[in-house]
């Protein structure tokens, strides 16, 4: 092999110095620069030695010349030889050339740079943050929460790593989201996967890290591949607790053992069909979860009150001015909701109270009064065997049906009615319902009065997996209407509860004066953020979405205030405590339908007046 000669291994070093980029070609320049200054100076001092004393000989010369390079309008005034002002034409010329390149450089480099940063593959430096990881809707809902439940707290930051250009996701958020108030925003492209493009948003000092589902065809892949990334992470001491959602229950096992045990990995399904399935018992409970999940409302908190050790649940319940206790959650972890009223609080357990900011919640300095002759007498619970309609089908069809059977009494029966070949045939053994089959259009007028839907306590109106989500939406806004215009005399025979895949048309199909509206995947990325803030909150929502244990009941308010007495909240919480329940608050039927509450009021004043009507409701926390 023929070996290279010194001029090619010269070029090769050269090229290779010039691949380094902007700083080389700097260096280059300038070292052109100062050898044309130092080449003229010295020919200069040679060739017109009397010029170059009356200018300072040489370090004056090379000052001059210098400044030549710098300016050439410097030589307008120059005097002397011809090969004194030969020399300041040369140094000028070339320093029109070599220094103009060389600031040509330096400009193109900044702008390279400043691009860059706009790209966002700059490193951040923050401490107790949250990191999203991924991009969907889904980004600008765990936004909007964090940013509402950190208006009381400096200096909150939400850090987004997504493979997608930085101007455009600030662009998107700030049209979706809008004033974040203290909190503040960063967005960094970058894979989740990698780990230089992880190290981006600094996990290792965050508080939490949400995990989001991509909007793709199977996003429970992605979800588990950047979970096994976190689990395979070397943490060293401090390690951020990471909460992620499965849209498929058979990927749940998985999902948690890829994140290994301080991730927290919910069933989306499995929670949105727990909502359902309550809120078609339970007419108005989406509207108190949505209040429970949502930061612009009523949320749970979990804090310790060394105060209340040695004293009963029962007396907990008034000990607070502003805040209303549900549970306690002992040291081992384990969650009590409603414990019985007797039950000593222990000096290590803690208090799950619902409350509108951690900042509010105090205790009171006294036992609110009660208006004990306000005090309703309930009326004996009725248990008699349902009739529901199901309107539509869709994947989480059979596990609410399966779930159903647990809560109701036997005899009961389900009619399923959708625009496909009979499903019910591959369902699994049912105890107390008996589910039938007929095929219709629920955009249908005709064919939903052949239903004769006025013989039904309970419709259920499911979102169509077979359109889009905005198109299923629009199928069941029109569905909705119809079974309004259908009923004959004020109000609905039955009750009805609609799974709304957009929260924006939440508000558009109240007109229809349905019961309930489950957001489905909003009131999951609601979960999301909630767990973000307290990890410990997971078991406490697990627990009022399960059939065992306490849940959350909407009950005619006659039962806790007699109908037109003036008394107070405090009076409702005497009562609900009489018959072994917790009252969380109220539901007022004049208000059914108007947003945003919807005649929830959670938490009130324990002392202010307050008068119920019969219709009314009370919320509390219950067994069956």
């Amino acid at each position: 092999m023929k070996r290279a000669t010194t001029r090619e291994r010269l070029r090769y070093w050269f090229d290779n110095t010039m691949a380094k980029g902007t700083p080389a070609l700097i260096g280059w320049l300038g070292l052109a620069s100062g050898a044309l200054v130092l080449a003229v100076t010295t020919a200069a001092v040679l060739l017109a030695p009397r010029d170059s004393a009356e200018n300072g000989h040489w370090p004056g010369v090379l000052w001059r010349s210098l400044l030549r390079t710098l300016d050439p309008g410097t030589m307008g005034g120059d005097e002397g030889s011809a090969p004194y002002l030969a020399m300041m034409l040369t140094v000028t010329v070339g320093g029109i050339f070599i220094v103009s390149s060389l600031i040509g450089v330096i400009t193109t480099g900044l702008e390279s740079k400043i691009a860059e940063l706009r790209k966002g593959r700059s490193r951040i430096i923050e401490r107790d943050h949250t990191v999203l990881l991924g991009w969907s809707d889904q980004v600008f809902t765990v936004i909007a929460e964090l940013s509402e439940a950190n208006r009381s707290r400096r200096g909150s930051c939400v850090a987004v790593l997504a493979d997608m250009d930085r101007v455009d996701m600030e662009d998107a958020i700030r049209a979706r989201v809008g004033d974040t108030g203290r909190t503040r925003v960063i967005c960094r492209h970058g894979n989740p996967l990698k780990v230089a493009d992880l190290d981006l948003v600094s996990p290792g000092t965050a508080r939490s890290i949400v995990v989001v589902s991509p909007p793709v065809d199977d996003p429970d892949v992605h979800v588990l591949k950047v979970l096994l990334s976190l689990g395979a992470r070397e943490w060293g001491e401090r390690r951020p607790h990471v909460v992620a959602a499965v849209h498929d229950s058979a990927n749940l096992a998985a999902a948690r053992l890829a994140g290994g045990p301080d991730a927290h990995v919910i069933d989306a399904d499995d929670m949105a069909i727990r909502l359902i399935v309550q809120s078609h018992r339970q007419s108005g409970l989406s509207a108190v979860f949505t209040e429970l999940l949502d930061f612009r409302g009523h949320e749970l908190y979990i804090r310790p009150e060394p105060a209340l050790a040695g004293t009963t649940y029962g007396e907990a319940l008034f000990a607070y001015r502003l805040g209303v206790p549900i549970g306690l959650r002992h040291a081992d972890g384990e969650v009590s909701l409603n414990p019985p009223a007797g039950t000593v609080i222990a000096p290590d357990d803690e208090l799950i109270l619902l409350a509108e900011d951690n900042t509010l919640i105090e205790l009171a300095a006294c036992r609110p009064p009660i208006v004990e002759d306000a005090i309703g007498t309930p009326e004996p619970a009725r248990t008699v065997p349902e009739r529901t309609l199901m309107l539509g089908w869709n994947h989480r069809a059979p596990k609410i049906l399966e779930l159903l059977d647990d809560f109701v009494e036997p005899g009961s029966s389900v009619l399923v009615a959708a625009d496909r070949p009979d499903p019910t045939p591959a369902l699994g053994e049912l105890a107390n319902i008996t589910v039938g089959f007929t095929r219709c259009d629920p955009t249908d007028r005709a064919a939903l009065e052949r239903l004769d839907t006025a013989s039904f306590q309970h419709v259920i109106v499911l979102a169509d997996a077979g359109h889009p989500p905005d198109h299923a939406d629009a199928r069941t806004l029109v569905t909705l209407l119809h079974l309004r215009d259908m009923v004959t005399g004020p109000g609905a025979p039955y009750s009805i509860v609609s799974e709304i895949n957009d929260d924006a048309n939440r508000e558009i199909a109240q007109v229809t004066e349905a019961d309930d509206f489950v957001v489905s995947d909003k009131l999951i990325n609601q979960v999301l953020t909630q767990l973000s803030e307290d990890r410990h909150l997971h078991e406490v929502y697990m627990d009022l979405l399960d059939p065992e244990g306490s849940e959350i009941y909407l009950r005619p308010a006659a039962g806790y205030l007699r109908p037109g007495a003036v008394a107070n909240f405090a009076t409702v919480i005497e009562a609900a405590r009489r018959r072994g329940e917790t009252a969380l608050g109220y539901r007022l039927r004049a208000q059914f339908h108007q947003p945003p509450g919807y005649g929830v009021v959670l938490n009130p004043d324990k002392t202010a007046p307050l008068t119920l009507a019969a219709d009314d409701t009370v919320i509390v926390l219950a067994e069956k």
